[in-house]
C-alpha cells in the first residue's frame, strides 16, 4: 500500500492502516482518536491531520479488539422506568453526550415499575459483559451486579452506588419561600407515586421547610398521584398530564379554600392546571401553581409554568461521568453521594394570592 497523505487505502481502514497512511505511528494516531490526555503533547497540526484523515478515509476503530486489551465491552446498561418526554428525556440527552464522547454503547431497558423486569434485566444485561449499569430514577437496592453502578435520584444506600441526587431542601424552599412572598398561606400539595424515590423523599423536604417557614400543611390539602391503578384502568401512559389532571380532581373533592399547589412535577402540574379550569377557577387568578423539573415544553404552555428546575442534563451527564471513571478506575474510592443544585424558574402561573380565597 502506498504511503503518504495522497493516497487513500482501500476497502476498511485500520489503525495500522491509517497510521501507515499518515505516516505515523500506531501510538501517536491512537491517542489523537481516543483524545487522550498525552495527546496534548502532539502538535494541533498533526492532530488535525490525523482527525481529517480519519473522517475522510471512514476509519472505524475496532472495538473488539480494544475491548479484549482492555478486559472491557465499551458498553453500559440504563434502566429506566420509561423514557417519556420529560424527566427522562432530559436526563438521558446528558447520558448519551458523554457516552457516546468516550466511543461507549449502551443498552436502554423500560421496566415500567414492575419488579420482575426491575431483576430480570439486570441479569440479562450482564450476561452481555456491560462494564457498569446507569439507574435513572429506578430503585437500587433491588439490584444486585458485579459491576460499578451509579444511579441518578435513586437515594441508594447501597455499597456499589453512587447516587446523583438533588438538593430536594433546597428546592422545596426557592418554591414555598416564592409562594409565601406573594401572599400564600393555604397552599396544596400534589405527592408523588410511591413507586418513584424521589417522591418520599420531597415530601419529608416540603414538611421540613413548612416548620421552619410556620406554615400549617392541612391534609385535606395534600393529594397524591396514583399511577398503579388509573394507568392500568384508563389505558394511558403513566407520566402523561393525565396524572396531574386526576389528582387534582380528588383534591378538589375535598377542598377548594387552598391559593396555590405545588405539584410533584411539571407534566402533573400541566394536568393540573386544566382540571382546575375545568372547575372554574383560573391560574393563577384563583390558585397558583408550581411545578418541578422545567421540562423543555414548560415555558410554551399557557400560562407558562413556574417550576423548580432540576439541572436534568447536568445530572445525566455528571452521571455518565462518574460511571466512565469508576470503570476505567480513576475514581480513588467512588462517592456515595454526587449533590446538585436546582433553580426556581418564575414564569407565569404564580400570582399574588386571592384576596377573595384566603
Amino acid at each position: 500500500m502506498a504511503k503518504g497523505k495522497g493516497s487513500t487505502p482501500p476497502g476498511h481502514v485500520n489503525l495500522r492502516m491509517l497510521a501507515e497512511h499518515l505516516e505515523l505511528s500506531q501510538t501517536t494516531v491512537s491517542l489523537v482518536l481516543n483524545n487522550s490526555p498525552s495527546a496534548k503533547s502532539i502538535p494541533q497540526e498533526t492532530r488535525n491531520r490525523v482527525t481529517e484523515a480519519a473522517a475522510r478515509l471512514n476509519y472505524r476503530p475496532n472495538y473488539f479488539a480494544r475491548s479484549l486489551r482492555q478486559s472491557r465491552s465499551m458498553s453500559v446498561g440504563v434502566l429506566a422506568p420509561d423514557l417519556s418526554e420529560g424527566y427522562f428525556t432530559r436526563v438521558m440527552s446528558g447520558v448519551v453526550q458523554e457516552l457516546s464522547r468516550a466511543h461507549y454503547f449502551y443498552f436502554t431497558a423500560c421496566h415500567d415499575w414492575k419488579r420482575e423486569l426491575i431483576e430480570q434485566y439486570p441479569r440479562m444485561l450482564v450476561e452481555r459483559a456491560v462494564d457498569g449499569f446507569l439507574l435513572l430514577n429506578t430503585p437500587a437496592d433491588q439490584i444486585a451486579v458485579p459491576v460499578p453502578v451509579v444511579a441518578i435520584s435513586a437515594h441508594s444506600a447501597a455499597e456499589n452506588v453512587t447516587n446523583i441526587v438533588l438538593d430536594h431542601h433546597s428546592a422545596v424552599e426557592q418554591a414555598l419561600k416564592h409562594l409565601y412572598q406573594l401572599g400564600h398561606r393555604r397552599i396544596a400539595f400534589m405527592r408523588g407515586p410511591k413507586a418513584i424515590p424521589d417522591s418520599d423523599y420531597r415530601w419529608e423536604s416540603i414538611q421540613q421547610v413548612a416548620r421552619e417557614m410556620g406554615l400549617r400543611i392541612d391534609t385535606a390539602h395534600v393529594t397524591r398521584i396514583d399511577t398503579a391503578s388509573w394507568s392500568m384502568k384508563a389505558g394511558y401512559h403513566p407520566m402523561a398530564p393525565e396524572i396531574g389532571y386526576k389528582s387534582m380532581q380528588v383534591l378538589l373533592e375535598k377542598a377548594r379554600d387552598f391559593t396555590a399547589i405545588f405539584c410533584f412535577n411539571d407534566i402533573a402540574a400541566i394536568g393540573a392546571i386544566r382540571a382546575l379550569k375545568d372547575a372554574g377557577l383560573s391560574v393563577p387568578g384563583d390558585v397558583s401553581v408550581v411545578g418541578f423539573d422545567d421540562i423543555l415544553s414548560a415555558a410554551y404552555y399557557t400560562p407558562s409554568l413556574t417550576t423548580v428546575r432540576q439541572p436534568l442534563f447536568e445530572m445525566g451527564q455528571r452521571g455518565a461521568q462518574v460511571l466512565l471513571e469508576r470503570i476505567s478506575g480513576q475514581a480513588d474510592g467512588h462517592p456515595a453521594e454526587v449533590m446538585m443544585t436546582p433553580e426556581l424558574v418564575v414564569r407565569e402561573s404564580t400570582g399574588p394570592a386571592s384576596a377573595a380565597r384566603s
